[in-house]
């Protein structure tokens, strides 16, 4: 089976306070959690421990390494020119919450 998650992919949080809110994954802690970062001063989606099934991937992945810092991650989405990208929500329809 293939893995939706791995470091620098980007997801979309579909459960919580943060619903709409994108993110990129920055560690695998095990099978079902995964740390991620927004990061804040992009997103305002600090950098936390998430569950696996409160998440949608996204097909972009960002080239970072695993653990890395909010500032790389952040230099890497202006690199890429995705900032625009990540600032905006987006809106979860009622199948996924």
């Amino acid at each position: 089976m293939a893995r939706l998650y791995d470091v620098g992919r980007c997801c979309v949080i579909l459960r919580g306070r943060r619903t709409g809110k994108k993110a990129v994954v920055v560690d695998i802690i095990d099978q079902n959690f995964v740390l991620i970062t927004g990061p804040p001063e992009i997103t305002g989606v600090k950098r936390r421990r998430m569950n696996i099934d409160h998440l949608l991937p996204l097909n972009i992945k960002l080239n970072i390494s695993k653990g890395a810092s909010d500032e790389d991650v952040a230099k890497v989405i202006r690199e890429q020119k995705l900032e625009d990208f990540f600032k905006e929500q987006v809106r979860i329809p009622r199948e996924y919450l």
